[in-house]
């Protein structure tokens, strides 16, 4: 266990270090505007900085007319296919869409039935882990957080590998495959060890069984009885494929080609992925929804009454309830205006699980936040903006429909993005003329002298 600070002169210590911190490392905000920063790559009307181009994903939430931003219903595109239409494909079908929607975003175009099963057949012999890496890697240090575990993993898979730094295109692409079949296997296997060492359960390690579909086998690993209904399967296929990519501007898709950009790699990049989506502000953000929906629940007494859910979305926003963080979170997207279209989607599921589950109050309570929370953020922050529901305002949900918990929530995120991480990755390493990802910082310090030892008071 890591060992706390519980002595006074640590303490003291400590508390003296944060005043000289304070003291000599704080910026003053007005160095933003006067050199015109681009605080989170964004430009001042909230458009990205453009720092590359991509074939493998695209997100339109607006348009440009007259040079002003035009609110429009979201798209989001998988190698120029819409996933609305992707989706429905597979299951008018009865198809599940992970594997064939893995091989779109890879390859750059849709298998045929023939691509289609030997892909598939490839992915199932990979998902077994290296012998005794559960043992070694997960087992003897387990970890309470599933993501920082898998982190840990991905870096331990550089071991495993006969020749982890050949970075020729056979070899990469049969790295990305192996990490994108066993990252279900070490998250499951990391959920049964956290659950077995921090929540006194009994330990249950399941290996993947093949001829399952990437949802089934990770339900059937989670659980103890291995037992998961259709229904369960089919909806976290689709909030897996809904997860997959959101092209190369997100913020753990760019990690990773930051990362890829210096030369390092693949599970250098990849792990740094991952710790990228753990943050609650990206991927971490499925979980602070249901943790933020906990809040509300246990302190409005009627969620019925719009009047008292907008008043404590109010003190929300005021930093006085829920976390004191001021977000109100699963609204909002830095390119989405009018709507998400994953969160179009998961809604749609989530409204018929709903009312099969018997969760339609809380479900209207979701509705409800969605529909309050633009004028609440207005009221308190003085601005208007136009807001929609992200994905994480109902993927949560879903999950908590299919008995799913909350410690699952971000790392069944990273199982279906590790898929655009990968696509990124190669696509950053192999085309012609890419340079390392290097952005330049105003340093606003002034010169000053040294000072020798003996005259520093």
């Amino acid at each position: 266990m890591t060992e706390h600070i519980d002595t006074l002169p640590q303490r003291e210590m400590l508390n003296s270090l944060c005043g000289d911190f304070s003291k000599y490392n704080l910026i003053d905000p007005a160095y933003y505007e006067k050199w015109d920063v681009k605080r989170g790559l964004r430009n001042a009307d909230g458009t990205g900085v453009v720092a590359g181009v991509t074939q493998i994903g695209n997100v339109r939430g607006y348009y440009i007319q007259d040079g002003e931003k035009v609110p429009m219903p979201g798209q989001l595109f998988y190698r120029g296919i819409s996933v609305t239409d992707l989706i429905q494909g597979f299951e008018d079908q009865g198809r599940f869409g992970f594997a064939e929607t893995a091989y779109l975003i890879l390859f750059g175009h849709l298998p045929n039935v023939h691509e289609l099963e030997q892909f598939s057949q490839l992915m199932d012999s990979f998902r077994t882990l290296p012998q005794d890496f559960t043992e070694d890697m997960i087992i003897k240090a387990p970890s309470p957080d599933i993501m920082n575990k898998l982190a840990r993993s991905v870096l331990a898979l550089y071991s495993y590998d006969d020749a982890p730094e050949n970075q020729g295109l056979e070899n990469e692409l049969f790295h990305a495959l192996q990490l994108i079949a066993r990252v279900p296997t070490i998250v499951a296997h990391a959920f049964a060890v956290k659950r077995h060492y921090y929540d006194d359960e009994s330990l249950y390690l399941h290996r993947p069984k093949q001829g399952l579909s990437l949802a089934e086998d990770f339900l059937r690993s989670i659980r103890p009885d291995n037992r998961f209904t259709e229904m369960e399967a089919r909806l976290l296929d689709l909030c897996l494929v809904l997860h997959m990519e959101h092209g190369g501007g997100n913020n753990s898709a760019f990690a990773c080609r930051v990362l890829s950009s210096a030369g390092t790699d693949i599970y250098s990049s990849i792990a740094a992925a991952v710790g990228s989506l753990k943050g609650p502000r990206h991927g971490g953000a499925n979980k602070k929804v249901m943790e933020m929906f906990g809040y509300i629940e246990e302190n409005v007494a009627d969620w019925e009454d719009e009047g008292q859910v907008a008043d404590y979305l109010e003190k929300i926003a005021r930093k006085e309830a829920g976390d004191r963080s001021g977000l109100i979170y699963g609204m909002g997207h830095a390119i989405y205006t009018l709507s998400d279209p994953r969160a179009v989607l998961l809604k749609d599921f989530a409204r018929k699980v709903a009312e099969q589950k018997g969760y339609a109050k809380e479900f209207r309570l979701f509705e409800t936040v969605e529909r309050l929370t633009p004028e609440v953020l207005s009221k308190v922050r003085g601005e208007r903006k136009v807001m929609c529901a992200n994905v994480d305002m109902y993927s949560g949900l879903v999950y908590k429909m299919m008995n799913i918990p909350p410690e699952l929530y971000t790392p069944l995120f990273a199982i279906a993005r590790v898929v655009g991480w990968c696509a990124h990755r190669i696509e950053e390493v192999y085309n012609p003329g890419n340079k390392i990802i290097r952005p330049a910082y105003r340093a606003v310090v002034p010169v000053v002298p040294y000072v020798p030892l003996e005259q520093r008071s």
